[in-house]
């Protein structure tokens, strides 16, 4: 069995305990045992500031859109080639593996594994770590902190691969089991209680006071923001799950939008995003460096046809095609590099939009709006106001986030004729495809639920841009937007190409090292379930 190492990292002035855990295969080794930190630093001698456990955060925090240490290519294979394709986000104008890889449902091992390596070794070990040291009973809050970095970045890896190890991660052995995906998230809204209780008590008896502060790369050690996090996280998790457990969901989801609670995101300040300590925005370079990252299709169809205003925020014109936005749709065949060079890529060159320092996001302001307007479709209380005032709110939230034209916003919301357009690859026609959908911005209280849906459903993935790992999970649950099938399936069969991708498969490595587990995994997925991306998840219904 492997053990774990430790090392010291000084990111700026802050001593900063890391976890070294990259040789780690998966999540199925002894947590128990650890060798000796060499630096000659005992826990007592990091007591007094609190860095035997605040050293680890750091790591925790920019592990979870993961470029801890700014090795880029793990986020490349954790989301840029899985959740921000299949999102619709973006396309890589490369022909990795001779086109024989995600982009054409050929699913590659070694870049599917990322996602669950990354978490259980860079997020779940050093969480561990600190509750080994005793945070829940010395500093509580912290603890609390890192209960909602634990449910952000393990929903994230339960929504791509379905059961997964999580009440019995830490408990030694060389195995691991794997629950099903409803006890997950059962267990997510419970973690969310004990920190949203824990720190809100905190608040009350110590205002104004935070001992995090140098440790966050989030909110500069604001506890109160942290609530308003995780009770944002609350929402996203209760609208996930409204298709499968109605009641359950209306509970969590009322619980978060009860402002007795602590509130939810409003203004684009309380934005959930990771910077500091050195760290740089991973997508950057993959544009700048290594220039494998170009718009999707659908991309291109949605906010041409919507002239959205946010377009040049997002994306670069064409340089292939001067004056126009052009994406690359998914499964197209590249037979070198330069095919699809001079196709838009994300706003690095223009509008340096997408900066070595833009911070990491994971959650904004204009999301929950989207998220309450959802809430008040499906009748929930304290929603905020009808679907249509939140739906304008969100889409107004996302303008002023991306400093867009705050005048053009109120001809966009009143936008009742643009629609996404066609697809048309200059390059190959066997590319094209006709739009989507004709669904238009404007609200409309006589539309059908499912036209109302569509609407805020498609809103919300122009704002959660770029981060498409949720936006993936969002069209899987919904349907929304109506997303570009793959040119070409190389699945054998195991996707439907309309249905499109569902899951990822488990890693090989599980199969090597916790084989009886995962073969009990892939049961959870449902009667006669296989392993493969065809599958659907827990909350994934048909529609």
């Amino acid at each position: 069995m492997k053990k774990f190492s430790f090392k010291l990292y000084k990111p700026m002035a802050v001593i900063a305990l890391a976890v070294g855990l990259l040789g780690l295969n998966a999540c199925t080794k002894n947590f128990e045992e650890y060798n000796t930190d060499n630096t000659g630093l005992t826990e007592d001698a990091l007591k007094p500031d609190f860095n035997y456990i605040g050293g680890f955060f750091p790591q925790i925090q920019s592990s979870i859109y993961f470029n801890f240490n700014n090795t880029n290519g793990d986020f490349q294979l954790q989301q840029n080639l899985m959740g921000d394709v299949y999102s619709g986000y973006l396309m890589p104008p490369n022909n990795f593996r001779g086109n024989i890889n995600n982009m054409t449902y050929s699913l590659v091992d070694g870049w599917n594994a990322s996602a669950f390596n990354l978490a259980y070794n860079n997020v779940m070990a050093p969480i561990y770590e600190v509750k080994r040291r005793g945070a829940a009973q010395t500093a509580p809050e912290f603890w609390a902190v890192a209960l909602i970095l634990k449910v952000e970045a393990m929903h994230r890896v339960t929504d791509i691969y379905g059961p997964i190890p999580y009440s019995s991660y830490g408990s030694g052995g060389t195995s691991s089991s794997y629950d099903k995906q409803e006890d997950v998230y059962t267990r997510f809204f419970k973690e969310l209680d004990t920190a949203v209780t824990t720190l809100n008590t905190y608040i009350a008896a110590h205002p104004g006071v935070s001992l995090f502060g140098k440790f966050d790369m989030l909110y500069g050690g604001d506890y109160k923001q942290w609530v308003k996090f995780a009770n944002s996280l609350r929402l996203r998790l209760a609208v996930r799950i409204a298709g499968v457990s109605a009641a359950k969901a209306k509970e969590e989801g009322e619980k978060a939008l009860n402002p007795a609670n602590g509130g939810v995101m409003e203004i684009n300040r309380d934005n959930a995003t990771v910077s500091g300590f050195g760290l740089k925005n991973p997508l950057y370079t993959i544009v700048t460096a290594w220039t494998d990252n170009a718009m999707n299709a659908s991309m291109e169809s949605i906010l041409v046809g919507y002239k959205d205003p946010r377009l040049p925020k997002y994306f670069d014109h064409a340089t292939a095609y001067p004056g126009t936005y052009k994406g690359i749709r998914i499964g197209s065949l590249v037979t070198a590099k330069p095919d699809y060079t001079g196709y838009s890529i994300p706003a690095v060159a223009e509008n340096k939009t997408f900066k070595a320092t833009t911070p990491l996001q994971l959650m904004t302001s204009a999301e929950i709006w989207f998220l309450r307007a959802e809430a008040a479709l499906n009748g929930w209380s304290n929603a905020g106001g009808t679907p249509g005032e939140l739906y304008e709110k969100g889409i107004r939230t996302s303008f002023t986030q991306w400093d867009a034209d705050p005048v053009a916003v109120n001809a966009y919301v009143a936008d009742n004729s643009s629609k996404p357009i066609d697809y048309v690859d200059p390059r190959e026609a066997k590319n094209n495809h006709a739009a989507m959908s004709d669904i238009t911005i404007k609200w409309d209280d006589a539309a059908s639920k499912a036209q109302k849906l569509e609407r805020i459903i498609t809103q919300k993935w122009i704002a959660m841009y770029p981060e498409g790992q949720e936006a993936w999970t969002e069209y899987r649950r919904t349907g929304y937007p109506k997303l570009f099938p793959v040119v070409n399936n190389y699945s054998n069969g195991t996707i439907n190409t309309d249905v499109q991708i569902r899951r990822i498969p488990f890693p090989n490595t599980e199969y090597t090292s916790n084989k009886a587990e995962v073969e009990k995994a892939i049961q959870l997925l449902g009667p006669g379930a296989q392993d493969n991306g065809g599958v659907r998840l827990w909350w994934d219904l048909p529609h």
